[in-house]
């Protein structure tokens, strides 16, 4: 499968809503083990990420609405807002399971462009003037 092979929907939302491949992987965890609680060392642990990068992770998770804290501050569930959101995150799940490298290729294209346009910021321009 390619990106092409990626329904139009769900290249969308990943385009808008999914900024990395480890928020991505934190996602599915979360998903996977509902409805457990994680804390930012079990995710540190499972995805090889320090503690603190798991544990912006959970709240970048919180902030987009695919988890909620649970009833101990430090913990979080997996938890979609809505049941479009669930339903949006459960064929990602499987899209993802049988095209991972067309899932993470829309990722990664996502950050390249992110990152060329910064460095477009500082490219040197002929001023148009002279």
């Amino acid at each position: 499968m390619s990106v092409r092979e990626v329904p139009p929907d769900l290249r969308r939302f990943i385009a808008a809503a999914i900024p990395s491949v480890p928020f991505l992987e934190a996602m599915l965890l979360l998903r996977s083990d509902a409805p457990a609680s994680w804390n930012p060392a079990r995710l540190a642990q499972r995805l090889y990420v320090s503690p603190a990068d798991a544990a912006s992770l959970l709240k970048a998770l919180c902030a987009s609405g695919m988890a909620r804290p649970a009833e101990d501050d430090e913990q979080v569930q997996f938890g979609p807002q809505t049941p479009e959101l669930a339903g949006l995150l459960d064929r990602l799940a499987e899209t993802y399971t049988s095209n991972l490298v067309g899932v993470t290729d829309l990722i990664h294209s996502r950050v390249d462009k992110r990152a060329q346009r910064f460095a477009d910021a500082f490219r040197w321009r002929k001023d148009e003037n002279q």
